[in-house]
Order: C-alpha cells, then structure tokens, then sequence
C-alpha cells in the first residue's frame, strides 16, 4: 500500500544521489515531480529537499520547463477569450516605481489585450499599489478575467487567486532563506495561453534560461531583459539587450538607449500617487516618460504592431501623446 511521498521519493533519488549518481530530471520527470507537489502528494520535507536540491545546483531549462507544465495544466483560465501579450510581474520588492503599469495601460488602450499576473510585496510601490492609484481594478477570481479583458483590455490576477498551491511555494522563499525555482516557474505560468510574453528578469543569467523554456513550452514570441528590479520595464537610460524569440528560433535584440543618463531612480520617493500624476500630466520628467513609453514599445513590437525597434519606440511616443489622461474616479 502506497502511502503520500512514495512517488515523490523516486524523483528525489534521481536529483540528490550524489554527485556521480544523481542527474536532472527531463520535462516529463519535472512535470510529473512538481504535478505531486502542487496537488499535495509531497511531504513538505521532500518539497524543500527537491528545491534546495535545484537551488544549489541550478535548474535547468528542462526541469523548469516540465514544473511550468505542470503549473500551467493547473492554472488555466477557463473559457479565456484570445490574449495577445502574457505580462509576469513578480518582484519582491520594487526599487523604483512600477511605470511598467502605465505601458500596460497604454498600449491596452492601443487595443493589446493584456493578461498580468504576480505576487510581490506589499510596500508602497508595488504592483498592486500602482494599480489602485491608476484605478485599474485586480480580478478577486479567474473567472473575473475574460469580463475585465473584455471591457478594458487589461486585467490583473493574484497568484495566490490564480494557484494557490504554487502562491505558497513563493511564500518559503523567507523559511528556506534563498529564491528557488518556483520563482522562475510562476513567470513563465502564461496562464492565459497568450501569444508573446514581456519577460523581465533581475538577474541577467536567467535570460537564456527563460528563452530555452520559451523555445520549449511556448510562447510562439517572447522578450526576455534585464528589467528595473526585476520586472519587465526598460530602462531608458542606456541601451537594452533583450533576447527575441520569434517561432521558436532565438536571437538578440537590441533596444536603443531614449534619455541620457541623470535621473536618480533610486533616490526618486516611492509613491504610487506619481503614476497617476505622471498619467495625467500633472508631473512630467523625461527619464520616467521614457520607461513608459520604451516599455510600451516592447509590448507593441511584440504583439506585431511594430516591424522594429526604432519604429515601435516612435508609435509608443506617439500613443504617449495621444493618451486619454482622465482616470476613473476611485485613481
């Protein structure tokens, strides 16, 4: 008679037997191995056995590849109508504003229908801050997301709304004291089964990682960056490397440098409010617009609406310009 943990045993065996026994599991053992973990079929040991396994290791593209299977298969939304563009955002903590937010926005309005999903902190610059500044409003249940893109082209949706099982995988990052791969997981969810995804990393040695689990579970697009604390916004202060997968095939993309290099992003008061104000135009700096707009025009050129960079970045400007600045009353 098999008892809970049995299964999971044998994928732990194949991971940490030592360093001549042990090798990485393929898609099919990853997505099997963390299929036990989210449905509650590993011992809360063996869980914390296996990511500090990978964490000290190093996962790779394949054992990512099969977990995001895994959670995908998990966290669909039902009944979804097409997304053109799967936004993660999972920073644990914002080190400048979340104008990324206003790119959302903008190029929502531009009529990209945009899916965003995350979990990150609860300081005053984060995501879900930015959001209620800007008014945009965050689904309370999956089955609120095709109705929010419907009628604005833009929703936002909890982790721990979508997949509670893998939102609390991301709350042991402060028991096991490190990151693990259910941080690089959550962001390839796609829980929409969008076309392109904007992937913005922390960490520049995760950009191939992410592409090669692109290249192999999907999106048909995706553009992977370094991005401002780890989410996907560009910097507008230099030139940005990001890597563009196009139907499979992967290749460098450069993004040109749109202000000169001055503003304080770090010394800038982290307060939500100035998204709406910088919306509106009752702020305006040139470095901050720039993140907007260059950010946008990711999104734009990604979702097809643009043929290259230079001429992405004009139509973001130019949309900037054109913005309804009026928020909802409750911004």
């Amino acid at each position: 008679m098999s008892t809970r943990g049995d299964r999971f045993r044998d994928f732990l065996r194949i991971v940490a037997r030592g360093p001549t026994l042990s090798r990485p599991l393929d898609v099919a053992e990853a997505e099997e191995a963390f299929g036990l973990v989210l449905d509650g079929d590993a011992l809360p040991m063996q869980v914390g056995a296996l990511l500090l396994v990978l964490r000290q290791r190093g996962e790779t593209a394949a054992e990512l590849a099969g977990m995001a299977r895994a959670a995908r298969s998990r966290c669909k939304i039902a009944e979804m109508p097409p997304v053109d563009l799967d936004w993660p955002s999972y920073a644990d903590a914002h080190r400048q504003l979340p104008y990324f937010l206003l790119a959302a926005k903008l190029v929502a309005e531009a009529g990209v229908r945009v899916l965003m999903h995350g979990g990150d902190g609860d300081g005053s610059a984060s995501t879900r801050h930015g959001l209620a500044a800007l008014g945009m409003a965050v689904a309370n249940s999956p089955s609120e997301v095709p109705a929010m893109l419907a009628d604005d082209g833009f929703a936002y949706l909890p982790v721990e709304t979508l997949c509670p099982s893998l939102a609390a995988l991301l709350a042991l990052k402060p028991v096991l004291g490190v990151r693990t791969a259910v941080n690089s997981v959550a962001r390839e969810l796609n829980p929409g089964t969008a076309s392109a995804q904007l992937q913005g990393v922390f960490h520049p040695a995760y950009i191939e990682l992410h592409v090669a689990v692109q290249a192999t579970i999907g999106p048909d697009r995706a553009l992977t960056f370094k991005g401002g604390g780890g989410e996907g916004q560009r910097n507008p202060d230099k030139p940005c490397r990001a890597m563009a997968l196009a139907d499979g095939v992967a290749g460098e993309l450069m993004w040109p440098q749109l202000t000169d290099e001055g503003w304080q992003w770090r010394a800038e008061p982290l307060d939500a409010g100035r998204l709406a104000a910088l919306w509106r135009g009752d702020w305006s700096e040139p470095a901050p617009v720039a993140a907007v707009t260059g950010t946008a025009a990711m999104a734009l050129w990604l979702a097809g609406k643009a043929g290259d960079p230079a001429d992405a970045d004009r139509i973001a400007a130019d949309l900037w310009r054109a913005r309804r600045r009026q928020l909802p009353a409750t911004a």
